[in-house]
């Protein structure tokens, strides 16, 4: 069976197994995916690549604790929340880039775009969802940009799964009322 055709969980087990060089295959499928999650928080490139190249390094030296039972996209991406937050608390610089979004999280009931111009929303947005707290930020991108469900957020951020749903819903309103006094 290729690489490609093994879920997650099996590819680490077969590293665990004393092929390392699989481990290829991890990154291979997480590296665009984490760096799309990462940049939600790190502005700049070089930095991103580093705290990037800590995950992987991290989550490859943690293996044997990982269970194989759970869901490893949780698990890596729990890792690289951590090193998020760790790059932000130790530089206190914080950023998020909305490349190519849609704007899911905006109800389309409120019509706040009016006459503004789709670039103006867009920097708007990326303003004021960087305003909010860290953990509304959070499961926001989670849940919006990164389509992780609340089970996979509560398992990255390590809350309930209710806790998850209120912080998106209380997310999503103080992004509206910010976007709405523009």
């Amino acid at each position: 069976m290729a690489s490609t055709e093994l879920s997650d969980e099996q590819i680490v087990e077969i590293i665990l197994d004393n092929d390392k060089e699989l481990y290829r295959e991890i990154i291979r499928r997480y590296q665009g995916k984490l760096s799309h999650f990462l940049r939600k928080f790190i502005y700049d490139k070089d930095e991103l690549e580093d705290v990037l190249q800590v995950v992987f390094i991290k989550a490859y030296k943690n293996l044997y604790g990982f269970d194989i039972r759970r869901k490893f996209s949780s698990w890596i991406y729990r890792i690289a929340h951590n090193e998020a937050v760790n790059h932000l608390k130790k530089n206190s610089k914080r950023g998020i880039f909305l490349d190519d979004l849609e704007y899911k999280i905006i109800d389309e009931k409120i019509d706040i775009c009016g006459n503004i111009d789709r670039k103006l929303l867009k920097k708007e947005i990326e303003k004021n969802i960087a305003r909010l707290k860290i953990s509304y930020q959070e499961p926001l991108i989670l849940f919006y940009f990164e389509d992780r469900s609340y089970e996979e957020i509560s398992d990255i951020l390590r809350i309930p799964k209710n806790t998850v749903g209120t912080l998106i819903s209380r997310g999503k309103k103080m992004l509206k009322n910010h976007l709405e006094e523009i």
